[in-house]
């Protein structure tokens, strides 16, 4: 099977069920920053040594693009064909992933600004990207109706990156780059 189809070559794509739209639609810029996300995701895994963090960062991988799927699918009657593979019990995870890393970490007295490691920066970047796919989400609201709990995932996911890269600072002995205004 060719990976090429040729049917996007005039600025459509098709959504899961075959109706097309263009590619600049809200729907496909939400689930397209979505596999941005993901990509981003995969690159922050490849560089983190923890074998926890790793787990979490996959599985947070495969909930991306289960959103994205769900997103990719058109509504019938102001519901979505595709179900969306996404439960409360995935907000839990990073909530509780949270709370253990903050356990180990001083307190946030300061503004932290992206930096102090690749890995680091690698995380603020994933945390800056799901902001934006956030938004995006919230864009298409207006047109359809999407699950709260994709709102309420992706929300807790990038508190989860700003945590993910403070812990990962102190892992790896780098320096917290502190925001300073100047005088």
């Amino acid at each position: 099977m060719k990976i090429y189809t040729k049917t996007g070559d005039q600025g459509e794509t098709g959504l899961f069920g075959g109706s097309r739209v263009k590619k600049n639609h809200a729907r496909i810029e939400a689930y397209g920053t979505l596999d941005e996300l993901n990509a981003f995701v995969g690159l922050l895994r490849d560089n983190v040594a923890s074998t926890e963090i790793r787990d979490t960062l996959f599985a947070v991988q495969n909930r991306l693009f289960s959103i994205g799927s769900y997103l990719a699918t058109p509504q019938e009657e102001g519901k979505m064909v595709l179900p969306l593979d996404l439960h409360v019990a995935d907000i839990n995870i990073l909530e509780e992933a949270m709370d253990n890393m903050d356990q180990a970490l001083p307190a946030l007295r300061n503004f932290v600004l992206p930096g102090g490691h690749p890995t680091v920066s690698h995380a603020h970047v994933a945390r800056t990207v799901c902001r934006r796919a956030e938004r995006q989400c919230v864009s298409i609201l207006e047109e359809i109706t999407i699950d709260p709990l994709v709102l309420q995932y992706l929300n807790r996911l990038s508190d989860y990156f700003f945590v993910l890269g403070r812990f990962l600072a102190q892992e790896l002995g780098a320096e917290e780059v502190k925001w300073q205004m100047r005088n």
